[in-house]
């Protein structure tokens, strides 16, 4: 579920999703909530502290659109995100040689250094997929998997799970 940068600084958001989970009965674990890359350049330790709530109540947290921003390294050691969503820019790029191939695996290597999932948007063909299972990418969506779906279908594909 995407969440904006207002509604993280909301004093009463970490209670309101409390509130929801307990309300419908949803195991926190079951919940991913994704931000985009430019959330890091507001207010960081409110962020930080909304942040950290949400991933104490078991929410795992993403981060959207990785590498389009202004993103230091820094805030990716400072946020615990569990989850790197590659920009579909980088994933076009592949087939062009215009460093998307560096960029993407630079990002894939360090995400999973730091622990995190990585999640390839935009995926269009079989040489982008290549790439991506040949680089470890954890999983992929785009139109070569499929269209998109109606919000309770899913469209991630798992691409290098052991």
């Amino acid at each position: 579920m995407n969440i904006s940068t207002i509604q993280l600084q909301h004093p009463n958001f970490v209670q309101l999703v409390k509130s929801i989970l307990e309300e419908t009965g949803l195991e926190a674990g079951w919940l991913e909530l994704e931000v985009t890359e430019s959330i890091l350049l507001e207010d960081t330790e409110t962020l930080k502290e909304s942040l950290g709530k949400l991933k104490a109540l078991g929410i795992s947290m993403s981060i959207d659109d990785f590498g389009t921003g202004f993103t230091s390294l820094n805030y990716l050691r400072q946020f615990s995100f569990d989850r790197v969503k590659i920009d579909r820019s980088f994933v076009q790029d592949i087939n062009n040689e215009l460093n998307g191939k560096a960029i993407t695996s630079t990002i894939i290597t360090l995400a999973h250094k730091l622990g995190m999932e990585v999640v390839a948007e935009g995926i269009e063909d079989s040489v982008q997929l290549s790439y991506l299972t040949d680089e470890l990418c954890d999983e992929g969506q785009g139109y070569y998997f499929c269209r998109p779906k109606a919000g309770d279908q899913h469209d991630l594909v798992a691409m290098n799970k052991k």
